[in-house]
């Protein structure tokens, strides 16, 4: 019964993760593409309808933050508690299944962070090294 809670567990933090990584992308990172490509009526459009990313983006740096917290707490399950206990995560019967499924959540991982790191670069560093080129 420990084993399915622990895999469980295991795949929520990996999804939880994804998601955070998602909505940091959402709220920061894509409307501020969009406007520096000179699309800010598909933002005004899409902030209409979807009015609860503004809410969103004032906080982004909870959002960021819990984001990060999730991912770094997914790599310290996958690279660190995952290997240390083999017999739990890995039943003897299956082990194509889960060396399948553990690089299923490696990708997911992996994806989840260029996610982060791309709508991190948008939402902090992307504005002041704009701000510094007009200003040369």
């Amino acid at each position: 019964m420990a084993d399915i809670e622990t895999k469980r567990a295991s795949a929520l933090l990996s999804y939880f993760s994804l998601f955070g990584s998602v909505g940091t992308l959402l709220c920061c990172a894509l409307p501020s593409l969009f406007v520096l490509a000179g699309l800010g009526a598909t933002v005004a459009s899409t902030l209409s309808t979807l009015p609860w990313l503004v809410s969103l983006s004032h906080h982004k740096h909870w959002t960021f933050g819990i984001s990060g917290l999730l991912i770094a707490a997914s790599f310290l399950n996958m690279y660190y508690i995952a290997p240390r206990f083999p017999s739990q995560s890995c039943p003897p019967d299956t082990p194509d299944a889960c060396v399948a499924v553990s690089g299923f959540s490696k990708w997911v991982l992996w994806i989840s962070v260029m996610l982060y790191v791309g709508g991190f670069f948008v939402a902090f560093l992307l504005g002041p090294i704009l701000a510094r080129f007009d200003r040369l």
